[in-house]
């Protein structure tokens, strides 16, 4: 392809960047308290228990750096607690505390209503798909 060919709205990285920002704009409007990376943390908390920090920060996909603020944060805040690992101490383990856990008791609905709001534009059929194409995209090795 040529660059005189190039059309910039034909881009999968600018299209993506764009339905990523509308998506951003719906979730700070539906959950303001907290960015998508920490009602990720409280989701994958919820759903596996304890992790230890770095675990967490690859299990939604943040690099350790990122990780550590997001988690900062969360504790600030009174969502999650950090302590040593009991098998390796210089390990930190992640755990919602209740104040966590109810807090992301109350966002499900939202997080289901955001993910519609979403997916709004597309039919169910293209929804269902486009998911699966994503989940492709994201994770080409498990997804052969």
């Amino acid at each position: 392809m040529n660059a005189a060919a190039y059309s910039l709205d034909s881009q999968v990285g600018y299209l993506m960047r764009k339905a990523n920002q509308r998506h951003l704009a719906i979730f700070s409007a539906h959950i303001p308290e907290l960015t998508p990376t920490q009602f990720a943390a409280l989701a994958r908390l919820h759903e596996r228990g304890p992790l230890s920090q770095n675990d967490l920060g690859r299990q939604i996909a943040m690099d350790a750096a990122t990780t550590k603020v997001m988690v900062d944060r969360l504790a600030e805040n009174g969502l999650i607690e950090r302590s040593a690992d009991a098998a390796d101490r210089r390990r930190r383990v992640v755990t919602l505390t209740n104040k966590g856990h109810t807090a992301y008791a109350k966002s499900v609905s939202a997080a289901h209503a955001i993910t519609a709001e979403t997916l709004s534009p597309l039919t169910v059929e293209e929804a269902a798909h486009f998911t699966k194409l994503l989940a492709k995209l994201a994770d080409p090795e498990s997804n052969s």
